[in-house]
């Protein structure tokens, strides 16, 4: 395959974004990244672009450097813990629905892919805050007019050996990845296979638009069958 896209990436100073962004600069057939953060991530690379831009609640300022990508890996999010509902409502879904916005307007044929999580609440209606604000997210995100969205539901994940926003509590469970791996493997993936589902799926395609552990899992592994 000789496809080469464009990519943005977000929150790459964030473990995911990093790990996500990582598999994008190795990956030959990603000709360009452009990462979007509140702050320098002091990354440099080749194929790499950085914007710098404190608030993504308002991106109307950048919206033109935005024009001209395949996909946006939107990897930006926060943890509920210790969050009431209005504010993480206002960091998860305002903000990804103003930043999506703005993008397909400026990329009408771009693909869209979500970091959600594991056990998110397409209903929108369950006892769960964080999972129904995801939910939302999800669905809302359905409605705009991209080429196609893909919401990513990763479970737990290995992080990618040396990487620097790798989350520190993360070496105490590393050990348990293997076990998990085998015994339930609808639970787990490794870091560098969510990046490469998200590249398949703008290379190949996908036929599921929610995609839990395991089609991650077959995603990332997509194109060596198909080679």
């Amino acid at each position: 395959m000789d496809k080469k896209i464009k990519v943005i990436v977000t929150g790459a100073t964030g473990m995911v974004g990093e790990g996500v962004m990582h598999e994008c600069l190795l990956n030959p057939q990603v000709e360009q990244v452009l990462i979007v953060n509140r702050k320098s991530s002091g990354f440099t690379h080749p194929k790499l672009k950085e914007i710098i831009h404190a608030d993504f609640f308002d991106v109307t300022s950048i919206a033109d450097q935005l024009a001209g990508y395949d996909a946006c890996y939107f990897c930006l999010g926060v943890s509920s813990v210790g969050m009431k509902e209005p504010e993480y409502y206002k960091l998860t879904y305002m903000l990804t629905i103003n930043f999506a916005e703005t993008l397909v307007k400026q990329n009408a044929a771009m693909e869209f892919c979500y970091i959600s999580g594991a056990n998110t609440d397409s209903t929108e209606k369950g006892s769960s805050m964080w999972a129904r604000v995801k939910g939302k997210t999800e669905n809302d995100l359905m409605k705009l007019p991209f080429k196609s969205v893909y919401n990513f539901r990763p479970g737990g994940m290995l992080p990618t050996k040396g990487l620097k926003n790798t989350l520190p509590y993360y070496k105490y469970f590393i050990w348990l990845y293997p076990i998990m791996r085998k015994f339930f493997p609808k639970t787990v993936s490794t870091l560098a296979e969510l990046g490469q589902a998200m590249i398949n799926s703008t290379l190949l395609g996908y036929d599921k638009h929610a995609l839990e552990v395991m089609d991650i899992v077959k995603l990332a592994h997509e194109d060596e069958v198909k080679n």
